[in-house]
Parts: structure tokens; sequence; C-alpha cells
């Protein structure tokens, strides 16, 4: 489905999604978690709700970047994820086609920036919702990066 940034944006007012985006993203869960045809950085997150206390799913894109895997937040520390990921001490398990158990370390601030430059080539989806373009100098990322929790993904002791 084509969409256009403004209609991206409106999808998440606030911060949370609408009821379009909850549908789409439940689609998007059983696409990227069953692994068939999606590329190798789509997954599903799946986490203990901090308050429900029941599995939350949510896709995701995997970030590379110099060797390292890492999970981003397109909609900053707003997102539902990334708060329930904090209170699970970051014990989350990642589905593309096979479930493997992982632990998400928060990155600092100051290390974020040209992670979340890469993250925008590899998610066009989260280009609306990040005040940065892709191709903007590193500096313009460095504003915004603690605005935007990225955690690296780490095996699970």
């Amino acid at each position: 489905m084509i969409m256009s940034s403004a209609m991206r944006r409106r999808m998440y007012r606030g911060g949370r999604p609408s009821r379009l985006a909850r549908a789409l993203n439940r689609v998007s869960a059983l696409q990227f978690g069953s692994g068939i045809l999606a590329p190798a950085g789509w997954v599903t997150m799946e986490v203990t709700g901090r308050r429900s206390g029941n599995m939350v799913v949510c896709p995701l894109v995997v970030t590379r970047y110099e060797g390292e895997r890492y999970l981003v937040s397109m909609l900053g520390e707003k997102a539902n994820w990334v708060a329930n990921v904090r209170a699970a001490g970051g014990d989350v398990v990642l589905r593309h086609g096979r479930r493997e158990r992982v632990r998400l370390v928060a990155v600092e601030p100051g290390e974020r920036a040209p992670i979340l430059r890469r993250f925008l080539t590899v998610a066009p989806g989260a280009r609306p919702h990040v005040p940065v373009d892709r191709h903007a100098p590193l500096e313009e990322f460095e504003r915004i990066a603690a605005g935007y929790p990225v955690f690296r993904v780490t095996p699970r002791p």
C-alpha cells in the first residue's frame, strides 16, 4: 500500500498507533515473524507487557552497523515497546522464521547518531517519523539522538 509521509505520521499521532496502524502491524508481525517474503532484517519482537503480563508482538527492522545488530524506536521514547523492553530487563524474543532469545542493551545517546542514520537507510517506513533526512550530516543525527532509543541486540546469557 502506497502512503504519503503525512498519512504515515497520522497513523501514529501522539506516538500511539491508530486502529489502521494496529491492523497493519498485526499483518506485518505475521509476515516478519514467518520470514516468508520478508527481508532478513524484518523481525517480530516478542516481549512481556509491563502492565498486562501478556506477550506483546511488534514488527521491527533490525539495523546492522559495524558488525552489530540494533533495534531503533522510530517513535522515540513514546513507543510502548520501548517501555516494555525496559521493564523486561531487555529480555525479548526475535522471530524471523525461527525464534531467537536475545537481550536488548540500551545504547548511550552519544553513540546513536550513526546507527540512526543507518536505520533510516534500511527502514523507509520510519522516515516520516524522524525529523532528519537520511542524507543529512551526522551532526543533525547527533542533535536528535537522545530522543530516539536504540538497543544493541546481544545473546541472552
